[in-house]
């Protein structure tokens, strides 16, 4: 009882998310993107939970210990990075940046489980597509798949929504246009975590992977 009391006042504490979706807006506006809006584009969010959160649409509680077991190893093993977080986490670091350690992985996890008591889960994937950064100045999905393909998210064919599902983990390192080795190889275990997740077949993820990508090189760069 005294630990579900403490628990409970531990995330009073923490800053609220009634302004989230308003968060969500200033950060795309400070990157001069675009705000993506409803519906969601299908097979990004497919790609994205897939290789992100596979938990995401089930039960709050499954996902939830799912994301106190990522950020348990992701503050042991990579020095409170929690790059394995769930999407409301990753949400929650991008809503409230704060310096990386154990406190504020243990902050990501409670404030992920507040955005996802207060948010139905199509608007917590809303508001990830736009808050997050896919690399080479591309905020968002909208300015992400734009800038790489030349189109709209929901226009994405299964290989540039698996490309783009691919890059937020490291944007950098999975850079297509200046590591294509390494982005095809991202992009390679986002297709066989959508075999996984029964959302594609094996033979669907292959041509997906064998598929030309048309990517739009950077003016003056």
């Amino acid at each position: 009882m005294a630990f579900l009391v403490a628990a409970v006042g531990y995330e009073l504490a923490l800053p609220g998310v009634s302004a989230a979706p308003q968060k969500v807006a200033a950060i795309v506006r400070a990157h001069h993107g675009e705000l993506g809006r409803f519906p969601l584009p299908r097979k990004l969010v497919a790609s994205i939970v897939a290789v992100e959160d596979e938990h995401f649409f089930t039960n709050i509680f499954l996902n939830v210990l799912d994301g106190a077991a990522r950020a348990a190893v992701a503050s042991l093993e990579r020095s409170g990075d929690p790059g394995g977080s769930t999407i409301a986490q990753q949400l929650a670091k991008q809503l409230f940046p704060r310096p990386a350690g154990f406190a504020t992985s243990l902050e990501d996890f409670a404030l992920g489980i507040k955005l996802s008591l207060a948010y139905p889960k199509p608007k917590i994937l809303q508001m990830y597509l736009n808050a997050i950064y896919y690399g080479n100045g591309y905020w968002g999905d909208v300015t992400a798949a734009r800038g790489y393909f030349g189109t709209s998210p929901d226009r994405l064919s299964w290989a540039e929504a698996s490309m783009l599902a691919g890059l937020p983990q490291a944007p950098s390192a999975y850079d297509p246009l200046h590591h294509f080795t390494l982005a095809k190889r991202r992009q390679h275990h986002v297709l066989d975590q959508l075999v996984d997740t029964h959302v594609l077949t094996a033979a669907q993820a292959a041509a997906a992977y064998q598929a030309p990508l048309p990517l739009r090189r950077l003016r003056g760069r």
